[in-house]
């Protein structure tokens, strides 16, 4: 039966005492992690988010009530123990923050019994996900995942101190919004007011921030929710938050030197690592051109070499028929992998097929120095002479050739490089490189759409010298865009945004986006702009994302299993289908609700 915590006020956590305590009197609450029971003596582990400690009770020492109860004590139970910290009396434990003492226990209240777990509550457990969602306040009670959110609130709270004394200001955006085209889809939110009408949840502050630019507020920082209605992946939820700010009066040199600042701080408060600054940067298009990704991770070479003027006129009509169609051919040199089978070079083949290539052709260059190939019987010999001495293969290499759009090219040996570098141990989890990408494209072509969309959104400022181009050059237009990247992963972005009028007409016209509709949606930010807007830019990074990364790498230090999902650093997140198992939503309404907000759900037959 529950007791009463009356009379009892917990003096610390349990994990905050230590030697110095010695012969203090405390007062310690929290859940039972383990009982052991050595006939006259029982030792209880007590757990609190500070860690745990070890409780003894003496059977010579203490009332037989007390004695029982303690005996009683089951895991999950939570208690409240008053009594001595003692040195203690059998062996220590160096693993522990508190190994070297022990409460002896004077007495003890039952605060709330507990049935048994449906799974341990310990760190690192390998309990299906779908169980520890479900019953998701038992895993939330796992030191592991604790360590996770206490990060995240760390890595909050450094982020609002720098920026304060970087001059920011914090300042809240409104949840309820308008729904605008060009990102993903909103989600939607229905008015009971205004019947047929509906709010959209922001994907961004994106707006706002801009509006608050231009009412001279200057930095602007916020911790902010936002939500998009995609498909979900490990890294991705239809909820998430970012830290994000905008600035102005500056150009994209100062946003990016706030933020390296700032990325340089986390890493040196929460795992010790210097950060060279400046960041190394690299244009978008290097990027894509040496390494096939716009995040490259730039931990280890293998570095793609386009080889089209080499092939543009053999033989081989894979190579040039990708050539006439506008597209490339590309290349890796998967240096030490010419010892390969046949058929584990058939699954690299399939490998690529899975990146919507439609094969992979090879020259494998065997440790004893012969040569292999699937397309040499379609090559003079001078031109396979040519592709070695391009790619610097040497014996023992594995030369991996992709032929298509530069789109699908770069996708394949991208993805490839990655997967080889994995399999050789290539990428260092101690070795942090940090890049940033510059000078995105300004457009992208959508096959969906048959028509050209913003990389970004319609508020990127395009380079000056690629103004002239937005009607009649979309493909070449660049944007004055930058990401910030770490080993692969996209930690933020951003942009200079546009304050020019003439500028934010023709990118409209570019997108098709006609005076009448830029007005329907973007109407209360074009009129804002009517009255004198300074320039300005601003960055968002993805802290669930950074969270994740940084857990991973300090897990990684100290020799344990990394987050591997988003999922791991939020405290209450959705699944792949955007669904919470443990409140079960979304979930059917009442049908009054439905009425009152004026919609009729049709069944689908």
């Amino acid at each position: 039966m529950s007791e009463s915590m009356a009379g009892l006020k917990r003096s610390c956590r349990c994990a905050e005492l230590d030697t110095s305590n010695v012969g203090e009197k405390v007062t310690v609450m929290g859940w039972v992690q383990k009982r052991r029971n050595l006939g006259t003596i029982i030792f209880i582990d007590l757990r609190d988010r500070s860690g745990l400690l070890q409780i003894l009770f003496d059977e010579t020492k203490l009332d037989k009530e007390i004695f029982d109860k303690a005996y009683g004590l089951r895991s999950e139970f939570v208690i409240a123990v008053a009594g001595k910290v003692e040195k203690r009396s059998g062996e220590t434990n160096p693993n522990l923050k508190t190994g070297e003492i022990e409460i002896v226990a004077e007495e003890l209240r039952v605060l709330s019994e507990s049935d048994t777990p449906p799974f341990p509550i310990e760190p690192g457990i390998d309990t299906n996900e779908e169980v520890r969602l479900k019953y998701r306040t038992l895993d939330l009670r796992r030191a592991d995942i604790q360590a996770n959110l206490i990060m995240r609130s760390s890595v909050t709270q450094f982020m609002r101190n720098f920026l304060m004394n970087e001059g920011f200001l914090e300042i809240e955006t409104p949840m309820l919004t308008k729904s605008t085209p060009e990102g993903a889809r909103d989600y939607l939110v229905p008015s009971r007011v205004h019947q047929g009408r509906f709010y959209a949840l922001p994907q961004s502050p994106q707006l706002f921030k801009q509006m608050l630019m231009a009412s001279g507020y200057d930095r602007y920082m916020q911790i902010a929710r936002c939500f998009r209605d995609e498909d979900l992946r490990a890294d991705r939820q239809p909820e998430f938050t970012q830290m994000d700010m905008e600035m102005s009066f500056v150009d994209e040199e100062d946003v990016m030197d706030v933020t390296q600042r700032l990325i340089a701080g986390i890493f040196k408060e929460v795992l010790g690592v210097d950060v060279q600054l400046p960041i190394e940067r690299m244009t978008w298009r290097e990027a894509m051109d040496r390494f096939g990704s716009d995040k490259p991770d730039i931990r280890f070479g293998m570095e793609l070499k386009d080889v089209s003027d080499i092939v543009k006129d053999c033989d081989f009509g894979v190579f040039t028929g990708a050539i006439e169609s506008g597209g490339s051919v590309r290349a890796i040199n998967a240096e030490g992998f010419g010892d390969m089978s046949r058929k584990q070079i058939d699954a690299l083949v399939d490998f690529a097929k899975g990146c919507e290539a439609k094969g992979l052709a090879y020259i494998q260059l065997t440790p004893e120095g012969e040569v292999k190939s699937s397309f040499a019987k379609f090559m003079k010999e001078e031109e396979m002479s040519a592709l070695i001495s391009a790619l610097d293969g040497k014996a023992g290499d594995l030369l991996l050739f992709a032929a298509d759009r530069d789109k699908i090219v770069f996708n394949v040996l991208g993805a490839l490089r990655l997967e080889l570098a994995d399999r050789k141990g290539l990428r260092k989890p101690d070795d942090y490189r940090f890049l940033w990408v510059t000078e995105f494209p300004q457009f992208e072509w959508s096959d969906e759409e048959e028509r050209f969309v913003a990389m970004h959104h319609p508020f990127t400022m395009p380079m000056e010298e690629d103004i002239d181009k937005l009607e009649s050059d979309q493909g070449e237009v660049r944007a004055v865009a930058y990401d910030i990247v770490l080993n692969g992963i996209e930690l933020g972005g951003g942009s200079v945004r546009i304050h020019r009028a003439d500028v934010q007409e023709k990118m409209f016209k570019a997108l098709g986006i006609t005076e009448e509709k830029a007005n329907e949606k973007f109407g209360f930010l074009l009129e804002a702009f009517k009255y004198g807007v300074p320039p300005h830019a601003g960055l968002a990074i993805g802290l669930d994302r950074l969270i994740m990364l940084i857990i991973g790498l300090d897990r990684l230090i100290m020799l344990m299993t990394g987050a591997d999902s988003i999922r791991d650093v939020i405290a209450f997140p959705k699944v792949k289908d955007a669904s919470c198992l443990l409140t079960e939503a979304p979930d059917s309404v009442d049908g009054k609700q439905l009425e009152e907000l004026g919609i009729n759900i049709i069944e689908e037959k």
